[in-house]
């Protein structure tokens, strides 16, 4: 009977999603090769495979700029996005989201399975097509099982179309997947093209590919590994630091810089419209900014000085006129991409403690934090139903702190692991007289330090905060810790700190569980211990 079920889904997962994805109606269609057989069908087929999962642009669950509400830069505050249940530690085997995501995954990766088994079948003019859209779909499997074993750990590793006697696959361990991935990454990336593409510019090439390859070598320790594939990108010179930080997030520069390398553009969704000012702005008169995750005092903090300096280990200034004034002597790159008290807004001043103002923070389309995030929110959105944002999925950053951390965990730091932190301050804007990190030695946890607070100002709001604190197992440590908000001082001297929420993370948490609704249909699952 369970088999009967687990087949039921499977089947219907594919017949109704090659409805939904490839959007191309025959009433005549009876079996999947009658809908699936041109070189346009394989185009749609690649498109909906990003879509639905890794570009869609308005689904929260999924988007990555909402991702940060899952950890100590940000809150957010629709419990049914997940992200927020994520963060407080109330995420169980009963959590919605357990089965949201697990269920999401698995069947794309069924999907793509499907495509696979049958990529023949389609006529192309030319067969170097079909090869091209046949390693992509490789790569986007091997992208959804990298996230399934980040989250879940051992997992069923099934590479082709689930039959009825094959409908419970065995649990495969996590270290043994990811050998095959990172060998199966190798030879798929070698059938990539090797330029991006003038059209469908968000699919996979040769580096982009290498890019995703290399940010999962790093999170799951494999560090020679992510150090050689960041080189091998930096050689290629088709990438590079975009001069003004902060453009890359607006409309200035989000379609012409050189630094995006995986591409999450309008094309990728069909030009529909994006949300990123809906779910990051705050209301303001009849726009409709949402403040869906907002920073916390924990990530302004983080914002080291203008000379590269932690805000409590600074000569020039006490920790508390830092955290009473954000923008005092401070890394460019905060005001790049957090706004708050005090801060114009649409020539507005904004008060968050005024509560006759659309700003206050106790309205519920305002900031509970009283600070918001203004990477990838324009002005010129505000009064728009939509924008055509682009966003990146992976920046050229990226590539060089890679390349640092990945020689830093192996304590074998050269010039060119120092280069890369210091191309990647001197774009921001740091003082680089005091802020060069050649100017003083460091030992190992010095330069741990340096490089993990590096990655999360520079990535603030760009959601690989949670994979950062999962790996380096520091969730236990940040994620214990209540989230707080905006800080002044009363008229009596003393300071005071918007509360928002108290938080939890227990150990075991660091991976996800199994809804307890999947044991009905897979019973060779293992719960994760926990749970």
């Amino acid at each position: 009977m369970k088999k009967k079920i687990l087949t039921l889904i499977i089947t219907l997962a594919t017949l109704s999603s090659c409805e939904k994805f490839l959007d191309k109606q025959d009433p005549t269609a009876t079996s999947f090769d009658e809908f699936f057989n041109t070189e346009e069908d394989l185009r749609r087929v690649v498109y909906s495979s990003y879509l639905d999962v890794f570009m869609g642009p308005g689904e929260r669950r999924l988007l990555f700029y909402m991702l940060d509400g899952r950890t100590d830069n940000a809150y957010a505050r629709i419990e049914t996005d997940h992200h927020m249940i994520i963060a407080n530690g109330n995420m169980t085997s009963n959590a919605r989201l357990a089965e949201y995501y697990w269920t999401l995954y698995n069947k794309h990766i069924g999907r793509i399975n499907t495509y696979l088994a049958n990529i023949d079948i389609p006529y192309v003019e030319n067969e170097s097509i079909r090869q091209k859209y046949k390693a992509i779909l490789e790569a986007l499997r091997i992208w959804h099982y990298f996230r399934i074993t980040e989250l879940w750990g051992d997992v069923p590793f099934v590479l082709v179309p689930v039959t009825l006697e094959e409908a419970i696959p065995p649990v495969t361990p996590k270290a043994e997947i990811l050998d095959k991935l990172f060998e199966m990454s190798q030879d798929v990336t070698n059938r990539l093209p090797e330029d991006e593409g003038t059209t469908n510019a968000y699919m996979f090439n040769k580096y982009s590919f290498k890019t995703l390859v290399m940010r999962y070598a790093l999170y799951n320790g494999r560090y020679d590994l992510a150090a050689t594939l960041a080189k091998e990108i930096m050689d290629s010179g088709k990438y590079q630091l975009h001069p003004q930080y902060a453009s890359l997030f607006n409309y200035q520069a989000d379609k012409t810089n050189k630094e995006f390398i995986i591409k999450f553009d309008m094309e990728s969704h069909n030009n529909s419209a994006t949300n990123s000012f809906q779910h990051l702005a705050p209301q303001y008169k009849t726009g409709n900014g949402q403040s869906y995750v907002v920073p916390l005092k924990s990530l302004v903090d983080s914002y080291w000085t203008l000379q590269g300096r932690p805000i409590d280990k600074c000569p020039l200034h006490s920790k508390q006129e830092y955290e009473l004034n954000p923008k005092l002597n401070r890394d460019p790159r905060y005001a790049a991409s957090i706004f708050g008290q005090g801060d114009l807004f649409n020539k507005e001043k904004i008060d968050i403690y005024d509560s006759k103002s659309l700003f206050y923070y106790q309205n519920l389309r305002s900031s509970r934090s009283g600070y918001w995030f203004k990477k990838f929110v324009d002005e010129a959105d505000a009064f728009r139903t939509g924008g055509n944002m682009h966003f990146p999925l992976a920046r050229y950053a990226e590539v060089l702190l890679t390349y640092a951390e990945a020689k830093i965990m192996l304590n074998t730091v050269d010039d060119l692991a120092k280069s890369c932190i210091n191309q990647v301050r001197q774009r921001a804007g740091l003082d680089m007289s005091v802020a060069d990190v050649n100017l003083t030695a460091k030992s190992q946890q010095e330069w741990i330090d340096l490089i993990r607070n590096e990655r999360r100002i520079e990535f603030a709001g760009e959601g690989l905060r949670y994979n950062d604190i999962i790996r380096w197992k520091t969730a236990e440590v940040v994620l214990n810790q209540p989230a707080l908000g905006h800080m002044r001082q009363s008229q009596d001297g003393k300071s005071e700190v918007l509360k928002i929420e108290d938080r939890k993370f227990l150990k075991h948490q660091y991976l996800w569980p199994f809804h307890e609704s999947s044991f009905q249909v897979e019973p060779n699952l293992i719960q994760n211990p926990g749970y």
